[in-house]
């Protein structure tokens, strides 16, 4: 009975805690915040000075002592302090209420499929820190397929790539349950790295990350078109120490993405050649479907299906769609609780 009067009072939300962005889903309201996983904090007070929008603004703008970090790194956490400070500021955000014993609220998180049991716990533990009553957890590629509104919990096979900032999750789906699930820390991050690394190679050009990534949305893509594109890049001469600004082609930046795109694009290979002949034959009828912020690097879709010879389409607002699964396994928590990885509040007590 208690249950249900706290479940009716909280606000229980649904978070996409990503490596470059994390969303909210608040039950009954939809997408409520969309910010980036960025935590500013002073190093002489231990003090956090800003989270989100805010702190991504002073990346590589700040002094000595104040550091624009990520507490997420590949889809992980590598700072649990952090990160535990940024979820009770999303909470904090979407709570209004002053009575916060009643209006702890149930949370389910989206995780990376194939991280450790100690990974996992320390989302859970994270999140009940920052306040949650109840902590569920569910892999995002799961979250992914339920946002694209794909009959997962049907016998047939459903094929999702998740190209999030830190990892690229690609999984096989059916009756509710991954049956084929891969993770590569190989993603959006990574695309930034290596358009980092080519202009320090090509040009001799220091450039920073920000400048990286609208380049990358600018002009980046996976395979060549007839339209030409072209973008100034600016930074630091290596070798004069000055300012310098160079024009770049989305031939030079497809040069640079190329490895890392080709590795994505294997292990997507490497997932069709593992999926058994009745699931792929379901997948090769519907498609390979694409989420995250990483499958809209221009004609990514074009090269899958080239190379796999399957279909690929981009799903509907493919950022939020791990959000929109976990907020659509929150609205119907009884029905959908066989998607969600076993955690000490699903096991049935002993």
């Amino acid at each position: 009975m208690f249950n249900k009067i706290f479940s009716y009072l909280s606000q229980d939300i649904a978070i996409d805690l990503g490596t470059a962005n994390s969303l909210v889903y608040v039950r009954g309201k939809g997408i409520v915040i969309s910010e980036p996983s960025v935590v500013a904090l002073n190093q002489k007070t231990g003090q956090i000075l800003a989270i989100g929008e805010e702190a991504k603004k002073m990346v590589g703008k700040t002094p000595a002592y104040i550091i624009a970090s990520r507490p997420l790194v590949k889809g992980v956490i590598s700072d649990f302090e952090v990160t535990e400070q940024m979820l009770k500021y999303f909470l904090e955000k979407v709570r209004k209420s002053k009575l916060a014993f009643i209006n702890q609220p149930r949370v389910i998180v989206g995780i990376p499929c194939g991280v450790t049991e100690v990974e996992s716990k320390a989302v859970q533990d994270a999140a009940k820190s920052a306040g949650a009553r109840k902590v569920y957890l569910i892999e995002q590629p799961i979250a992914a397929a339920i946002g694209a509104r794909l009959a997962v919990q049907e016998a047939g096979g459903n094929f999702i790539v998740d190209i999030g900032g830190g990892t690229t999750e690609i999984a096989v789906i059916s009756l509710g349950g991954m049956v084929i699930a891969k993770s590569l820390r190989v993603a959006g991050d990574k695309l930034n790295e290596d358009i980092i690394y080519y202009a320090q190679e090509e040009y001799k050009l220091l450039i920073g990350e920000r400048t990286a990534e609208e380049i990358k949305i600018g002009i980046g893509s996976a395979y060549p078109s007839k339209e030409k594109k072209e973008m100034p890049m600016r930074g630091r001469n290596l070798v004069t120490g000055l300012p310098e600004e160079i024009t770049v082609s989305d031939e030079d930046i497809r040069r640079a993405l190329e490895k890392s795109v080709k590795q994505i694009v294997d292990e997507i290979k490497a997932t069709v050649e593992e999926t058994p002949p009745e699931l792929l034959a379901d997948v090769m009828s519907k498609g390979i479907y694409l989420a995250g912020g990483g499958s809209l690097l221009r004609d990514l879709d074009t090269l899958i299906t080239k190379e796999t010879k399957i279909p690929a389409k981009i799903i509907d607002d493919p950022l939020t769609t791990v959000a929109r699964g976990a907020g659509m396994v929150l609205e119907k928590l009884d029905e959908l609780q066989e998607v969600l990885i076993e955690t000490e509040e699903l096991q049935p007590p002993k």
